[in-house]
C-alpha cells in the first residue's frame, strides 16, 4: 500500500493530531502556523483526492482494515471530493488571513487553545465530509458542533456568550434528532454502513419506523444547517462570533449539514422515498421560498453588516433547499453549485467585514462611510462579492441561480422563478445599502484608516477572483455539481421502484 492510499485518513488525522499539539504552546505564533501547516496540507491531500475520484472513480479506505460492515469505512466520491476541497480550501484561507485578525480579537492567553478548536471543527467537517458510517456522521458532527460552541463565545462582545449557549441548546437538539434518527436506521437494517444501508432500506422503506428516523434525520439537520424557520441560533452566531470564526463557520459549517442532507437523502433513502413517496420535496419548497422572502426582507433593515449577511445566508440556504424541493436533475445540481458559489461568496465578504473591524473596530453601516476611498482594495472585494451574492452576470452566484430558475421552468413553476428573481432584488437592496455608505457617505472627521494589511487581502481577493472566474468558466464547477447528482441518482432510484 503506498502512501497515497492513506489519504483519506490523513485528511482527518493531521488537523486531530496537531490540534492538541498547538494547544501546548504559549506563544499564539507558534499555534497559528502549526494550524496553518495543518490545513494547508490537509487542502493539498484533498486536492490529490478529488483528481483520483475523478479519475478512477470512488476511493475507499477501511480503517485498522477491517471491510465494513464490520469496520468503519472512509468513502470519497464526486460530491465528498468537492465539499471537502471547499473545506479544506476555506480553513487554509480563513487561517492565513486571520493571524491579525485573531491578534487583535482574542487575548493572548486564550490563542493557542482558539488555534485548538479552530482545528477540531475543521476535523469534524472534514469527518462528516468523507466518513462512509452513518454514526461517524453523528461524532464528528459533535466534535466540529462543541468546538464551534467554544470558538463563538470567544467573540469580545458578551453578547458572544448568549448566542454561543442558544446555539449550544438548538444545536444539541438537532445532533439528538440526528442520532435517533440513525438509531432508528440501524435498528431496522443492522447496519450502520451507508452503502449497506442504501441496500436494505428498500425492503423495509414501507415502515413507520423508518418515516420516523426520516422525520428525525430531516429536521435534525434542518437545524444544523439553519433551515427556516430551524435558524434561530445562526444570526447571533455569525454576528458576535470573532472575525474568522464568522468567516470559516458560513462558508463551511452549513454547506457540510447541506451536504449530509443529500448522503442521506439521495445516498440512503432515495429521491423515490425522500422527495417521492415522502412529501419532503414541497416542504422545502415551500421552507426555501420563504427563507428567500423573509431572511432577504430581515436583512434589508439591518443596521450591523455581520446581521445583514448572517440573514443573507439563511435566505441563500433557502436556494439550495428550493433546488433540492425541485427533485430534478437540473436543480439538486443547481443546489449543489449553489453550495460551492455561497461558499466563495460568504468567505469572501466575512473576511472583508474582518480586515473592516481589523482597522476600524466596527461592523455597523454608518461606520462604514467613505471606506470606498480609505480601503479601496477591501470595499472592492465587498463589491464583487456581493454582485455575485445578488446574482449579476459573469459572477458565480449568477451561474448557480440561472440553473435554478431553469429547473422551476422546466417544470412549469415560472412563479417560483419570479420570486427568485425578486429574492436577488431585495440582496441588490441590502448590498446596494453597504456601498452606498462606503462610496457616497461622509467619512468621519479628524480618523485615520489605512488599506488593510496584505497578508488579509491576499486570501480575500483569491475568492473574489474564484467568484469571477466560475462565474465564466462553468466546466469544473457545474459539472462536478452535475456528476455528483448523477452518481447518486442511481442508487435512489432503486428506491423510487421499490416505493413504487
Amino acid at each position: 500500500m503506498s502512501f497515497s492510499d492513506h489519504f483519506p485518513i490523513l485528511v482527518v488525522l493531521i488537523p486531530l493530531l496537531v490540534a492538541p499539539l498547538a494547544s501546548l504552546f504559549t506563544k499564539g505564533r507558534t499555534a497559528w502556523a502549526l494550524a496553518l501547516a495543518a490545513t494547508w496540507s490537509s487542502f493539498l491531500v484533498s486536492c490529490f483526492l478529488l483528481k483520483d475520484v475523478l479519475a478512477n472513480g470512488t476511493v475507499r479506505y477501511y480503517l485498522g482494515g477491517w471491510e465494513p460492515p464490520w469496520g468503519i469505512e472512509y468513502r470519497v466520491d464526486v460530491l465528498g471530493g468537492f465539499v471537502l476541497l471547499i473545506v479544506t480550501a476555506i480553513a487554509a484561507l480563513v487561517l492565513t488571513f486571520g493571524r491579525r485578525s485573531i491578534k487583535s480579537e482574542i487575548p493572548e492567553r486564550r490563542k493557542s487553545i482558539f488555534y485548538a478548536a479552530f482545528l477540531l471543527c475543521f476535523t469534524g467537517l472534514a469527518g462528516m465530509t468523507i466518513t462512509g458510517d452513518a454514526f461517524n456522521v453523528f461524532v464528528f458532527l459533535e466534535i466540529s458542533s462543541l468546538s464551534s460552541y467554544a470558538l463563538i463565545s470567544m467573540g469580545r462582545d458578551r453578547r458572544a456568550l448568549n448566542a454561543a449557549f442558544q446555539y449550544l441548546i438548538m444545536g444539541s437538539i438537532g445532533a439528538t434528532f440526528i442520532l435517533i434518527g440513525i438509531g432508528f436506521l440501524y435498528m431496522m437494517t443492522g447496519t450502520l454502513n451507508m452503502d449497506d444501508l442504501a441496500e436494505r432500506l428498500p425492503a423495509v422503506s414501507d415502515t413507520n419506523t423508518i418515516r420516523a428516523g426520516f422525520a428525525f434525520l430531516t429536521v435534525g439537520f434542518g437545524l444544523k444547517l439553519a433551515l427556516f424557520p430551524l435558524h434561530l441560533w445562526l444570526p447571533n452566531a455569525y454576528a458576535y462570533a470573532p472575525s474568522a470564526v464568522s468567516a470559516f463557520l458560513a462558508a463551511t459549517a452549513t454547506k457540510v449539514a447541506i451536504y449530509s442532507l443529500l448522503r442521506f437523502l439521495l445516498g440512503i433513502f432515495g429521491a423515490g422515498f425522500a422527495l417521492g413517496a415522502m412529501p419532503l420535496d414541497m416542504i422545502l419548497i415551500a421552507l426555501g421560498l420563504a427563507a428567500i422572502l423573509s431572511a432577504s426582507l430581515v436583512a434589508v433593515f439591518q443596521k450591523n453588516v455581520k446581521r445583514m449577511l448572517a440573514y443573507s445566508s439563511v435566505a441563500q440556504i433557502g436556494y439550495i433547499a428550493l433546488g433540492i424541493g425541485l427533485a430534478s436533475q437540473i436543480g439538486l445540481s443547481a443546489a449543489v453549485l449553489h453550495l460551492f458559489n455561497h461558499a466563495m461568496m460568504k468567505g469572501a465578504l466575512f473576511m472583508a467585514l474582518g480586515a473592516i473591524a481589523f482597522r476600524i473596530g466596527s461592523s455597523r453601516i454608518e461606520d462604514f462611510a467613505g471606506l470606498g476611498k480609505r480601503m479601496p482594495f477591501t470595499m472592492a472585494a465587498i463589491a464583487i462579492a456581493g454582485l455575485s451574492l445578488i446574482g449579476i452576470p459573469g459572477t458565480a452566484g449568477f451561474v448557480s441561480k440561472w440553473f435554478l430558475v431553469l429547473g422551476t421552468l422546466e417544470q412549469g413553476l415560472w412563479p417560483l422563478a419570479a420570486l427568485i428573481l425578486f429574492g436577488s432584488f431585495l440582496a441588490l437592496i441590502y448590498v446596494g445599502r453597504i456601498l452606498e455608505s462606503a462610496y457616497f457617505g461622509t467619512p468621519k472627521e479628524g480618523v485615520e484608516v489605512r488599506e488593510a494589511p496584505i497578508e488579509m487581502l491576499i486570501p480575500i481577493w483569491i475568492l473574489v477572483i474564484a467568484n469571477i472566474y466560475f462565474g465564466l468558466h462553468t466546466d469544473f464547477s457545474y459539472g462536478l455539481a452535475e456528476r455528483a447528482v448523477m452518481d447518486l441518482l442511481p442508487t435512489a432510484q432503486t428506491t423510487v421502484e421499490v416505493a413504487q
